[in-house]
């Protein structure tokens, strides 16, 4: 593995550290390792998921969590963790890596009760806002979608479909190019791209291309997304053959696909601050918790978490679990000191053990 980050200082450290990983990684209620850069599970959430993809913290801890291939959510208990079924969204066409993608919850949820969803449907990609009203029965808590933004490209693979909410109370979405690599240069497609949106869908104030969602163009696939303590914006990409990658968002910024894959040094695109070979990572979620980012890696099969302060990587990506729990889909934060961690062995590409898929609970640091 070879995993370079600038400045050129932290990338010679980097490249004489490869090969490298951490061994504090625990089964359940295993180890007792403490300390910075540690991570053990403290106990498991929920089991027996059916291809988990995204995962939204309600306010007091419950979560939502949806299925991309039957299209339904379902709220786990943060106490004891007791099921219920929330309901089905109306439209998924779950196929290929297609299906029930992304979820978000409002930052005004203790009012509105809105729930945001990125699905597939039969022709495109879209992102919908559902009302969430869990005092009616099991299976019908869901109201009528309202379409806030349709036309995202839509492929057999490169679907995208994280979203989540800024500190600036927008609403952000990471798209792939549906195998269609030109998409991602293309200002006029929605594909290959990082949107940033009103939470009615609108293009948001301040966007570097007027009237447009898009905020950063030249992406192949961004499934994962995430603000550091000080709002940076992080964000994770699938490679093609060679390089996975961690970028730090700028807005209006070319990230390159498909003219560069990885670290190019070429002018006119913005590098990743730091990249996997592809069998070590296809990221997926990320999550920031204690100084870092964390990666679920589907391929890889482990939890990297990569060190940053301010606008770089800091330190020595480490990665946890290696081989453990198989598939990494989801990584969330969930407190201090606490993140929630989905398998994705149930998902085609996996093999599934007994009780999967999972979600885990971690404590970190």
């Amino acid at each position: 593995m070879r995993v370079r980050t600038v400045p050129a200082a932290v990338a010679a450290v980097l490249l004489l550290a490869a090969g490298c990983s951490s061994t504090t990684s625990p089964a359940p209620g295993g180890s007792t390792a403490t300390g910075p850069g540690t991570v053990r599970v403290t106990g498991q959430v929920a089991d027996g998921l059916d291809t988990p993809w995204g995962i939204a913290v309600l306010p007091g801890g419950d979560l939502l969590v949806g299925s991309r291939d039957t299209g339904r959510i379902t709220r786990i208990a943060a106490d004891g963790g007791a099921r219920t079924d929330v309901g089905e969204v109306p439209g998924v066409a779950a196929a290929g890596e297609g299906g029930l993608l992304g979820l978000a919850v409002s930052p005004h949820y203790a009012t509105d009760h809105q729930v945001y969803a990125y699905f597939t449907a039969a022709d495109d990609n879209r992102i919908v806002r559902l009302g969430y009203d869990p005092q009616q029965p099991p299976g019908q808590q869901l109201g009528a979608p309202a379409v806030l933004l349709k036309g995202i490209p839509k492929g057999s693979n490169h679907d995208g479909g994280r979203i989540a909410f800024g500190p600036d109370g927008m609403l952000y979405a990471g798209t792939g190019e549906a195998g269609r690599t030109e998409l991602a240069q293309d200002l006029s497609s929605l594909g290959g791209k990082i949107l940033r949106m009103t939470p009615d869908g609108a293009p948001a104030p301040g966007n570097p291309f007027p009237g447009s969602v898009v905020y950063t163009l030249g992406h192949r696939n961004v499934q994962g997304l995430a603000w550091d303590a000080q709002g940076r914006l992080w964000a994770s990409e699938f490679g093609q053959n060679t390089w996975d990658e961690l970028n730090l968002i700028t807005p209006g910024a070319n990230y390159g696909w498909p003219v560069v894959e990885g670290q190019g040094h070429r002018a006119g695109y913005t590098d990743p601050l730091a990249q996997w070979h592809t069998d070590q990572a296809s990221p997926s979620g990320i999550a920031y918790a204690d100084g870092a980012i964390w990666m679920a890696a589907l391929h890889g099969m482990r939890l990297w978490r990569i060190p940053v302060e301010g606008d770089h990587v800091s330190g020595t990506p480490q990665d946890h679990f290696t081989g453990r729990y198989g598939r990494l889909r989801t990584v969330v934060a969930d407190g201090p000191g606490t993140l929630l961690l989905a398998t994705s062995n149930t998902d085609g590409r996996g093999q599934p053990s007994a009780g999967d898929d999972r979600i885990l609970r971690l404590a970190v640091g």
